[in-house]
């Protein structure tokens, strides 16, 4: 077939200008992702010659070849994996068939200014590995035969990385691709051996299959002039000879004896497998036996990936079954307020041929789930147990922590900055650790304007007689805490916990105590403070509820439509009035969130609690001429409290402005 000339997708085009400019402080990581390329195309043979053995042609044995000739200034890394037909090569190295393309062209435009381990994180995030061969390189030869199919349909890919590439048949005996680099006169620091094995054994060694070099042995040279020593030698250094020999330890990372590895070792895997530069918090590696026998090894990040909230993103952990790569993202191994969660599970039960639909299915599957999932709880109990310095004779743990515990100490504060909310998902998903999860949430409060109350520690701090756990719910902490819902408390000195997360009043629905506390929404229902109020309280709160019935019965009147009720309220100090919900009714914020987001939701009338003793409800009672105009102005002041709108908020303005008038 005559050879082809083709345009680049517009915004691989862009991103090759990107890719070489913007990323070219890290160039080393182009080995890491071309390697990684590789060992994807073997891990894809493997897995389709489950079914058809004949794949493997005559060469069962997969690997990665990596060699360089300084002379023509190329590198060359190649496999014997899957390869690719002629319309593969075209749609794998000319488009990015990824929804994700724009979110790569800003964060790579954004990591112009990063570091330069930041930049080369972007590329294994979104699968565009391949280009980042262009920052060393000034042009690519890229050769391919898919396996099975005839040695004269191979296909050679030619680009110089601008805006077109070159395609043509080609006939190639091995299957496999090969990926040549002509490298730019600035980048032949990597047609070196030495230079090669460090990247290799820096980004690569846990690959598991073997990656090859030549070997090189030194070779002393030939004298110039035999009968003039002075005159020195030529020819000598090292020298190929012929021989491959591998230059990674090729053993899967979880399949070797825990006390052979270091936690270098842990880390760096993580970031092979992660594309994270930065170390995880925590890690657990077990083989756990019984009726369902795996591996597992398991990472917690340390930051939040970009996309934890895209519902389209595909999350989970690698699946292998007896050490034979099957799946990326195999979500069923996981609960999703989980997705975080990096790293592989090797299965001695499941067949080699286990689709995604089989895994949803399946006992052993299920039994994986749960056993991953007990172990990151474990790991995040860890953590949070030694997240905080012991006080001096006070810890129930010890007094003196290890090197390993002290370690720990910020580490569950750093984490649920980042994974927090997700984490509070697993109330409504997770209904069998829903007390271990509930042990491990962490809000601001009253008394903290960082996230770092637990529901235990409230506990520690009731007061006497306290008989809820007492908390709001709003959009912002600021909100949360100039909130007139929490004035009394804040008068009597009782704590609240502040939840400024979206998902905090979802997730409340299913934990209604906790260690048989209940726990109480200060927006909800009428306050009932027990013991925490005195008779004198009381009274005066019967006495103003009796004196304003008159009052209340004509604000019902003025507000039909728009309140459920109208009551005097005790949990005023400083404000008028408040809007308050029955005790189990949707919250008017919930209400609120559920329309931004599209979706239905309940029009909820609140209840109109009004502080009998405010000037400005003393007002309504001696201004009948503005009665209707207050009355209104007071309920929209209320939902504006609450980080509310008027429903015409026009009329709300124009009410406003006739009394200022």
């Amino acid at each position: 077939m005559s050879k082809q000339t083709l345009s680049f997708q517009a915004e691989v085009a862009q991103l090759l200008h990107l890719v070489t400019h913007s990323l070219y402080s890290n160039k080393e990581i182009f080995v890491r992702e071309l390697v990684s390329n590789a060992s994807d195309a073997c891990d894809k043979l493997r897995f389709e010659a489950i079914n058809t053995p004949a794949l493997y042609e005559d060469a069962p044995n997969l690997e990665v070849r990596i060699s360089y000739d300084k002379d023509a200034k190329t590198l060359t890394i190649a496999d014997n994996g899957i390869g690719m037909t002629q319309q593969e090569a075209i749609e794998h190295l000319g488009t990015i068939a990824k929804s994700g393309t724009k979110d790569f062209m800003g964060k790579l435009q954004d990591a112009q200014k990063a570091d330069a381990k930041d930049q080369g994180a972007l590329i294994g995030q979104f699968g565009v590995g391949f280009y980042s061969g262009f920052m060393v390189a000034d042009k690519i030869t890229v050769e391919s035969r898919r396996a099975g199919v005839k040695a004269e349909e191979g296909v050679r890919w030619i680009s110089g990385g601008t805006g077109e590439f070159e395609v043509e048949q080609i006939a190639k005996a091995q299957r496999g691709t090969s990926i040549t680099l002509h490298l730019r006169d600035d980048a032949l620091e990597y047609a070196n051996t030495y230079k090669l094995k460090g990247i290799i054994s820096k980004y690569s060694d846990h690959i598991s299959l073997p990656i090859l070099m030549e070997k090189e042995e030194w070779k002393e040279g030939e004298a110039i002039d035999p009968a003039d020593p002075s005159k020195g030698t030529k020819g000598g250094g090292m020298h190929k000879t012929g021989e491959w020999e591998q230059a990674n330890a090729a053993a899967a990372l979880w399949a070797r004896p825990k006390k052979d590895i270091t936690k270098e070792h842990y880390d760096d895997f993580y970031k092979q497998i992660s594309y994270d530069q930065e170390a995880p918090l925590a890690h657990t590696h077990n083989r756990v036996e019984g009726s369902t026998e795996y591996t597992q090894l398991l990472y917690i990040p340390g930051k939040a990936p970009f996309d934890l909230w895209n519902r389209d993103k595909k999350a989970g952990i690698k699946l292998y079954v007896k050490r034979v790569f099957i799946m990326d993202d195999a979500e069923a191994l996981m609960p999703t307020y989980l997705r975080f969660v990096k790293g592989i599970v090797d299965s001695a039960d499941l067949p080699l041929n286990v689709s995604r639909e089989l895994l949803q299915e399946s006992r052993d599957v299920k039994a994986i789930r749960e056993g991953c999932t007990k172990r990151v709880l474990g790991m995040l109990e860890d953590l949070a147990k030694y997240d905080k310095a012991p006080e001096a004779g006070k810890d129930d743990v010890t007094d003196v922590l290890s090197d390993e515990d002290k370690a720990k100490q910020g580490q569950y504060t750093k984490f649920y900055a980042e994974f927090g909310a997700v984490l509070k998902e697993g109330l409504g998903e997770d209904f069998a650790n829903k007390d271990r999860l509930a042990k491990l949430l962490r809000y601001a409060s009253t008394s903290s304007d960082t996230a770092t109350v637990s529901l235990a520690d409230y506990k520690t701090r009731m007061k006497e007689g306290q008989e809820a756990i007492y908390y709001i719910t709003a959009d912002t902490l600021a909100a949360a805490k100039n909130s007139p819902h929490i004035e009394v408390f804040k008068k009597k000195g009782i704590e609240v916990l502040c939840m400024t997360d979206k998902v905090d009043e979802w997730s409340l629905n299913y934990l209604h105590d906790f260690d048989g506390t209940p726990l109480q929404s200060v927006a909800k229902g009428a306050v009932d403070l027990g013991k925490l109020q005195n008779e004198e309280e009381k009274k005066a709160a019967e006495t103003a509820a009796e004196g304003s019935k008159e009052l209340i019965a004509k604000l019902k009147e003025a507000l039909k439509g728009k309140a459920e009720d109208v009551r005097v309220t005790t949990r005023l100090v400083d404000s008028p009035a408040c809007l308050v919900v029955q005790d189990h009714g949707m919250s008017t914020q919930l209400a609120r969130m559920l329309k931004q987001a599209g979706q239905t939701a309940p029009d909820v009338k609140p209840i109109l609690e009004i502080n009998a003793e405010h000037a400005l409800i003393k007002k309504l009672n001696t201004d009948a001429v503005h009665f209707n105009d207050l009355a209104h102005i007071v309920f929209d002041q209320a939902l504006l409290a609450e980080g509310g709108l008027p429903d015409d908020p026009a009329a709300y303005v124009k009410r406003v402005n006739a009394l200022l008038v």
